[in-house]
């Protein structure tokens, strides 16, 4: 059933809002991508951006290893992995990173959080380790609907459930529930990395305001509550219920096909103030 929202049709955008806009944030699954695979329509989309002078910067749940891989092959400016861990940036040609103040030593936590997640695999039937966790440095993450057998949002809510109780932080994504010892989210590390990165001040509004988040998950919702210009693409509706704060936008299309119909309006708001 499709959940009730006072976000508004992404149509109803004022291209005037849109014009000083000059950072794009955005998750990547089920935002760029579509059944684990990343669209065509939003990996263009995020090359339109890159050659019109905006900063793209996936903000991902995904682990180290692949943000290695995405700030070394993709146009992007950064990335910050592993839900606020820390970000990766390129520094001519070097491949840089920041780390989240209160997040603790790569591996120090690991054992702990495995000692939970084994707590999961017993109580939550068809729960298993994601399989993209030899890449990870900082949490956890429990598949739940990345690979078959898929689990339904209610199995997230109790994966996500017992972490809490055994004192993790956890988040659910549109795949995965991700886990971590530490006060510290994907907003918090964005605003440290648009600080020492871009001399972006989140605590200025003309500076927030330059800003769109993009997103589709419960574990957007720091970004969705925090930035005034924030976007869901459609399938966000799946997963409002679980949500307290909303995207302040919606778009008519899915996944990749969402954000590139974001990004065809912010494109069209920057060419349209340069007339």
């Amino acid at each position: 059933m499709e959940q009730s929202t006072s976000a508004r049709p992404i149509g109803e955008w004022q291209i005037d809002d849109l014009r000083g806009v000059e950072t794009v944030f955005c998750d990547i699954d089920d935002t760029l991508t579509r059944e684990n695979r990343l669209e065509s329509e939003a990996f263009d989309a995020i090359w339109q951006l890159s050659r019109d002078g905006f900063r793209v910067v996936p903000v991902t749940g995904r682990p180290a290893g692949w943000c290695d891989c995405i700030i070394r092959q993709w146009p992007v400016e950064a990335v910050v992995g592993e839900n606020g861990a820390f970000v990766y940036y390129l520094e001519d040609g070097i491949r840089r990173e920041l780390y989240h103040p209160n997040a603790a030593a790569p591996g120090e936590h690991a054992e702990r959080l495995r000692e939970i997640a084994e707590t999961v695999y017993r109580q939550v039937p068809g729960t298993r380790p994601a399989k993209d966790q030899p890449f990870r440095q900082f949490d956890i993450a429990v598949d739940f609907r990345e690979e078959p057998p898929f689990l339904d949002l209610q199995a997230a809510e109790r994966i996500r459930t017992i972490f809490s109780e055994c004192g993790a932080t956890a988040k659910i994504s549109s795949i995965h529930v991700n886990a971590w010892i530490g006060d510290y989210d994907k907003r918090s590390m964005t605003a440290i990395a648009a600080g020492k990165l871009w001399g972006l001040d989140f605590d200025r509004e003309d500076d927030l305001r330059r800003v769109v988040f993009c997103g589709d998950s419960p574990n957007d919702e720091p970004m969705f509550a925090f930035f005034p210009w924030s976007c869901g693409v459609a399938n966000v509706r799946d997963t409002l219920e679980y949500m307290t704060h909303h995207p302040k936008w919606i778009t008519r299309e899915p996944n990749g096909r969402g954000f590139a119909e974001l990004a065809a309006r912010l494109l069209n708001a920057r060419r349209a103030g340069t007339k």
